[in-house]
């Protein structure tokens, strides 16, 4: 691993966690493409752990006030929007956590190497983000906001997140069609998927910081992931003001294709 690779892969990672097109996968897969030597799981989540810190300076304001919330909800045992909140981003962390803990071993022996598998999730959650993200702007005629989620809600998104443990589902696109499925606007579902982040990276980080050697590269690495995960979260949070998520359903598309392109014809 060069600084320079380490650096693009930074790059990529800052980009792709927020943007619903699977960071994981693109981890994986340009350097599959570019002919460069895969990096580990532990080099993977260490640029994880950048962008998580992109979430913390975006959204500190947010989890500051969550947190106060809880403690809040516990010592007045009077519930406030924000305890309510709070818990239900604990509540939607446990199933992604579960799994990611039990299948840690088939992530990074099995799934990680199977480019087929990863291309095929890329496409088929392309396209379900892009149906699922059309009927639900046409199904429900008003949405919700971020304080109006429900605790069932949370645990449904919850769940969409752990099939995010395989590369090319994409935590962020699984949880925003699952929000958007259950009427949630794409301001709100967004913002709760940014926040839902910071305890995953977080837990996935704790198990791997052992195998991670803090060399130049991991820490080029980090930097980078993190600049370009304030530049990402800021540029989607005012893109969908506007627009839906229809250009990365198409991009995921595209790129399963060039994928599949060069694994059958020029292996």
């Amino acid at each position: 691993m060069t600084i320079f690779k380490a650096i693009i892969l930074g790059i990529i990672q800052g980009v792709a966690e927020f943007l619903p097109i699977s960071s994981s996968a693109h981890l994986i897969v340009f350097p599959y493409l570019f002919g460069w030597e895969e990096s580990s799981l532990a080099f993977d989540v260490a640029l994880h752990f950048g962008t998580m810190m992109a979430v913390l300076v975006i959204f500190f304001k947010d989890w500051w006030n969550l947190f106060i919330g809880a403690i809040k909800d516990i010592k007045n045992k009077k519930k406030t929007t924000n305890g309510k909140m709070f818990w239900y981003l604990v509540v939607a962390t446990i199933p992604a956590a579960i799994v990611g803990f039990l299948l840690d071993d088939v992530i990074e022996n099995v799934i990680r190497n199977n480019i087929w598998l990863i291309a095929s999730a890329l496409a088929i959650m392309g396209m379900l983000i892009y149906l699922g993200d059309k009927w639900a702007t046409h199904h429900y005629k008003k949405e919700k906001k971020f304080e109006d989620i429900t605790l069932k809600e949370a645990i449904i998104i919850g769940i969409s997140q752990a099939f995010a443990v395989i590369p090319g589902f994409s935590r962020s696109g699984t949880t925003i069609l699952a929000g958007r499925l259950q009427g949630i606007s794409k301001e709100a579902i967004t913002k709760f998927t940014f926040l839902l982040s910071v305890p995953v990276i977080c837990g996935a980080t704790v198990l791997k910081v052992t195998d991670l050697a803090l060399t130049k590269e991991v820490i080029v690495g980090i930097i980078s992931s993190f600049a370009m995960g304030i530049i990402a979260i800021k540029f989607l949070l005012n893109y969908i003001k506007k627009h839906d998520f229809s250009v990365f359903a198409f991009y995921r598309v595209i790129l399963a294709l060039v994928v599949f392109i060069k694994l059958i014809f020029f292996k």
